[in-house]
């Protein structure tokens, strides 16, 4: 019994080490080929990139291609990470690329489209205040009329809650253009919903 109950406390330490490690220090682990680093970097990521490319590609298997290519990348270019933005917004940087690219070659460059929404995202959207059972399909069908543009913004930041220097840097574009299209995104959404019967939406 006290073997066990080492071996658990063992696995107890291991496990809150392996979350007070930052994401930082875990590139830089995978930068020397450290594989546990690279294991805990997708366990902490793997979903939340997997959800920011379905998003964009419209399919599973597609997606869960693509998010094997990003870590894949992420292995081999763990060194490249200057620290100018988050690992978050660096990662999703690279899926978002990829995701793009596998559009243009699949020659579906229009993504405006009915969006996937199918996987429930903990963040809460902007209609938080409302009924989240009725508004969730709603919202779904709104977002999805959104243009391709717009429809991202709103992607990044409510639903991978990014702020609008990590959105900025994620699309390619400046902070100024981001609160533009965050501006008519909003009012265009605000306008969609409140066709479809919804007349207040929470900022």
């Amino acid at each position: 019994m006290p073997n066990v109950i080492a071996i658990n406390a063992a696995a107890k330490k291991h496990i809150a080490a392996a979350r007070a490690t930052s994401d930082e220090m875990l590139l830089g682990s995978i930068a020397t080929g450290d594989r546990t680093a690279m294991h805990t970097l997708y366990a902490r990521h793997n979903v939340r990139v997997y959800r920011f490319v379905l998003r964009m590609v419209r399919d599973t298997t597609m997606a869960e291609d693509l998010v094997s290519q990003v870590f894949l990348d992420v292995w081999r270019t763990a060194a490249q990470f200057e620290g100018r933005s988050q690992v978050s917004t660096w990662l999703l940087s690279i899926a978002r690329f990829k995701a793009l690219t596998a559009l243009r070659q699949r020659k579906h460059e229009d993504i405006d489209q009915e969006d996937v929404l199918e996987i429930a995202d903990g963040a809460d959207t902007p209609e938080a205040s409302l009924d989240r059972a009725t508004t969730s399909e709603i919202l779904r069908a709104c977002v999805a009329k959104l243009s391709p543009a717009h429809r991202e913004i709103i992607n990044l930041v409510y639903y991978h809650e990014k702020s609008v220097e990590e959105a900025g840097l994620i699309i390619g574009i400046p902070q100024s253009t981001v609160k533009t299209r965050m501006f008519y995104a909003r009012k265009q959404l605000a306008d969609l919903l409140k066709g479809a019967g919804v007349d207040s939406v929470a900022a």
